[in-house]
């Protein structure tokens, strides 16, 4: 089946289609990653995001129910190399070109992945159209013109609110595209998870009576989410928060920050980040196109806490008075190491402190 990927400067990859055919039309990023190829698919921060594979040879140990990290995949298209139609591994479930298919996912392999990075590297993230189709070459022209969707956390966070119990502190996650590795590293610390819509109110949130916050991560822009931004400011100070990802942009904003979107993001398993408090440098997780402007932190309560060692951004803050702070990177990982699991027993020790405040008589400013 043959399948063309066309970017909006002009470039034309040729190559095999594999799983849905069709055509999508997103953004076209890239990984560097080495597995965790299904984590990275059903990850709800690539919504509108056709996925770029670095490494070569993906699909080599098939697909399974355990390495999900939410119910579908959210990725608008994928870019391979190569694409293994024999897997062999232990877990093994099915091939990549049957769950892409099975999930309405077009994929196309053959394609010179170095030149494809190398031109998002230099050019910057770029508008393409993945397509099975022979729909004429000015056709997809056109529709690379067109706008890309925007709040793209409404299009993936839960439509309803959820718990999963526990004996810990009662924690409410906000759903900007949450993936289930947050979830599933608060529910390991015993905490009691009440999950909701990304657009509930403050004073919905406190009427659950939690003991902390989390901010989770997703797709988008986060400037463009200003009513998120002022709920978020609302909950400063009167209750606990760990942000990961959007949800640490979305802090920032709400402490009055600024973000911007990078030339081509940070994706992948693999990016050193330095915690300014220790010294200690972590290899870290990371999806995310926007990033909060350094500068910006200058005359806001935010305190820079953890520096990208590759590009010097801002990979986490922590407010000054408040008990709230957020890293840039994906601490729950999957994929990913597991280096900076520890931020989550940070979060459980501010809710403690935080209790025993206004358990002595200290009020919720």
């Amino acid at each position: 089946m043959r399948a063309r990927l066309i970017l909006e400067d002009g470039t034309i990859y040729e190559g095999t289609g594999f799983g849905a055919q069709g055509e999508s039309f997103g953004e076209i990023v890239f990984n560097t990653g080495m597995t965790g190829y299904q984590e990275i698919l059903t990850d709800p921060s690539y919504y509108g995001q056709i996925v770029t594979m670095t490494y070569p040879l993906i699909g080599n140990y098939g697909v399974n129910v355990d390495d999900t990290e939410s119910s579908k995949p959210h990725a608008f298209g994928f870019v391979v190399r190569e694409a293994a139609d024999h897997p062999s591994n232990w877990r093994n479930m099915g091939r990549l070109s049957e769950y892409l298919e099975r999930n309405g996912i077009i994929g196309i392999s053959g394609v010179d992945t170095r030149s494809l990075v190398k031109k998002i590297r230099q050019k910057g993230t770029m508008r393409a159209v993945l397509t099975t189709l022979d729909t004429p070459l000015e056709n997809l022209q056109a529709i690379l013109r067109a706008s890309l969707p925007v709040d793209q956390v409404a299009r993936v966070t839960t439509p309803i609110v959820y718990r999963c119990p526990g004996e810990g502190p009662r924690i409410v996650a906000m759903d900007f595209g949450m993936k289930a590795g947050v979830l599933r590293s608060l529910l390991t610390r015993g905490c009691d998870v009440t999950v909701v819509p990304a657009h509930t109110s403050a004073e919905e949130i406190f009427a659950m009576k939690p003991h902390g916050v989390m901010l989770s991560n997703g797709p988008g822009d986060p400037a463009e989410l200003p009513h998120i931004v002022e709920t978020v400011r609302e909950l400063l100070g009167r209750v606990p928060i760990f942000g990961i990802c959007m949800g640490h942009q979305l802090l920032s904003l709400a402490c009055g920050a600024k973000t911007k979107k990078l030339k081509f993001g940070h994706h992948g398993a693999n990016h050193p980040v330095k915690d300014l408090l220790t010294g200690r440098v972590y290899i870290t997780s990371q999806n995310h196109e926007y990033e909060v402007m350094k500068e910006s932190l200058a005359g806001t309560d935010l305190e820079l806490t953890h520096l990208n060692q590759n590009d010097g951004t801002v990979e986490g803050v922590r407010h000054k008075f408040h008990p709230a702070f957020s890293v840039q990177y994906h601490p729950e990982a999957r994929p990913g190491p597991d280096d900076s699991d520890y931020l989550f027993d940070r979060f459980m020790d501010m809710i403690e402190q935080f209790q025993e405040i206004v358990a002595y008589g200290g009020r919720r400013s």
